[in-house]
């Protein structure tokens, strides 16, 4: 496991690189490096961000579009707003996540954990949902479960 500096982790998400939590271990506290992430989210479409561990994180109207977040840990993220078309999200976990006014157009969710998401208002137009799991919120505080 190689231990990253809060330099070289904002370096690596500046050029869109892995941080993925199974390769690299945080050598700071998230509060460290928190403010100057939040200027660097404004845009990581296409970044590779499998298997990052983003729990909490706030990702208001990020631009992660065609984004590779597969396996990420986005348990309670604020992805309100946020840009997610054509990411790929599988086997994401979004457990509790702000998921609302996302749009989610041609997103890859296959398996991916939607349990008490909130994705009331979110663009899920040709979504690819199989193996979805969880109790989710969705358009106009409609809950769904899928089994």
């Amino acid at each position: 496991m190689i231990k990253l500096t809060k330099e070289e982790y904002l370096e690596r998400i500046k050029t869109k690189q892995s941080v993925s939590r199974f390769v690299f271990e945080l050598g700071f506290e998230w509060k460290e490096v928190r403010e100057e992430f939040i200027k660097i989210i404004d845009n990581l479409s296409s970044a590779d961000l499998r298997f990052a561990d983003l729990r909490f994180a706030n990702l208001i109207s990020a631009n992660l579009s065609s984004a590779d977040l597969s396996s990420a840990d986005l348990r309670y993220a604020n992805l309100s707003y946020a840009n997610l078309s054509s990411a790929d999200l599988r086997y994401a976990n979004l457990s509790s996540a702000n998921l609302r006014f996302a749009n989610l157009r041609f997103a890859n969710l296959i398996s991916a954990n939607l349990s008490f998401a909130d994705l009331s208002f979110a663009d899920l137009s040709s979504a690819n949902l199989s193996f979805v799991n969880g109790t989710f919120t969705f358009n106009y505080g409609v809950k769904l479960k899928v089994v």
